[in-house]
Order: C-alpha cells, then sequence, then structure tokens
C-alpha cells in the first residue's frame, strides 16, 4: 500500500494532502496547475515535501526521522507527460535501460505489441508507440507503484482508448498500485478505482469509480 501524507509550499498555495493507494489504479484530477504532479515528484523522490511522511509496502520514502530514500532505491516506475525516451537510442535500448528481467521485459513486448519498433529511434515511431514504448520501460524495472503522469493527453481518441484498455489489461497481470494524474474525467472514470479531486493543493473530493 502507498501512503501519502505531505505539505509542500508552492507559489501560490500549499499542496497538502493525504491518501493512501492499494492494488488499484486510483487518479489525481484536476485542472492543470492544481499541485498534482506535484505529487507524483513527491512520490518518486525528484522534489521533497516540506514536511509529512511517504511510504510504499511499508518502506519510508520520506519521514521526518530519516533522510529521503535515494530514488533510484524507490523501485517506482513513471511515465511522464513527454515519455522523456533517449532520442539517441532505440528503442530496444531505451526499454533495456533499468531492466530486471528479460524474460519480463519480453513479455510486456509481446503484450504492447512493440517488437516491430525495437530497432527504430524515437524519432521514427509515433506518439502512441512512444507511450507504449515508455511504459515498457516503465514496468521492465519491475517496480512496485507505477506514476502516470498524464500519459494519454497528446494521443489521438483512438490511440488513447487502445492505450486505456492495454493499462487495464497490464494492470490485471501486474496487479501494483498505480497512481495517475489526469485532467480528463472520462479517462477518470473509465481507469480509475478511486478518482481524488484536487484543487489548489487539497483534495476537495474522493469518488469510488465504476472501472470500465
Amino acid at each position: 500500500m502507498l501512503s501519502i501524507q505531505i505539505k509542500k509550499k508552492l507559489a501560490h498555495f500549499t499542496v497538502d494532502v493525504e491518501l493512501q493507494i492499494n492494488k488499484e489504479i486510483a487518479i489525481l484530477f484536476g485542472p492543470s496547475g492544481s499541485g498534482k504532479t506535484t505529487i507524483l515528484n513527491c512520490v518518486a523522490g525528484l522534489i521533497k515535501p516540506d514536511e509529512g511522511r511517504i511510504t510504499n509496502s511499508g518502506i519510508d520514502f520520506f519521514s521526518p526521522s530519516s533522510k529521503p530514500l535515494p530514488v533510484q532505491k524507490r523501485n517506482v516506475g513513471y511515465l511522464f507527460q513527454d515519455y522523456a525516451l533517449f532520442p539517441h537510442r532505440t528503442v530496444w535500448k531505451n526499454i533495456s535501460y533499468g531492466m530486471k528481467n528479460s524474460k519480463l521485459t519480453e513479455q510486456i513486448i509481446d503484450v504492447l505489441n512493440i517488437r516491430h519498433l525495437l530497432n527504430k529511434y524515437p524519432r521514427e515511431i509515433s506518439g502512441g508507440e512512444k507511450q507504449r514504448v515508455a511504459l515498457t520501460r516503465a514496468l521492465a524495472t519491475e517496480p512496485s507503484l507505477l506514476l502516470l503522469d498524464e500519459p494519454f493527453s497528446a494521443l489521438d481518441y483512438e490511440t488513447r482508448l487502445q492505450c486505456h484498455d492495454e493499462l487495464l489489461r497490464l494492470h490485471e497481470l501486474w496487479g501494483i498500485p498505480i497512481l495517475m494524474v489526469t485532467h480528463d474525467l472520462q479517462e477518470a472514470r473509465k481507469l480509475g478505482e478511486r478518482i481524488f479531486y484536487i484543487k489548489e493543493g487539497k483534495i476537495e473530493k474522493v469518488v469510488q469509480a465504476q472501472v470500465g
């Protein structure tokens, strides 16, 4: 279980949230600039909360009594909005960067149907294909937690729907907590088991969603 209880002062407001995520897809929903990505970055270790505590499966990521756990020791997969693929590396080299288990990685490659892309470079593939590659790379590290920051916002409608279905299928297979940021309510309702409505750094309400 992922447990987040943090405060982080930003320019115009303070992010002040408390939430617990089980082995589910949980959604941080709200307008741009409401603090959603800040929450993900605190969990990933890219920024440090001002106070509070973050734990995952009993491991302290951040606590008042000790130094923050380094990013590389958190075992977190993070899919950024722009995918952050290495442009000078082939798809395979992007995926194998940080890979722990080649057999598992091969399975994910087949599940996401990207085997035909392995020798190509990011500039040679479409937005939907980049999304699949980035998701494969994140899962190849065998994370205990997956963070998704607006992963489908740049995709066309049909590709977005395909990626939604693939994410649901992967979650069913691996069953790890997934915390996803979106400002698309339809997407939130389709993918999330719970939706946390965020406004100016605060959780306004939590809604149990009907997946599918």
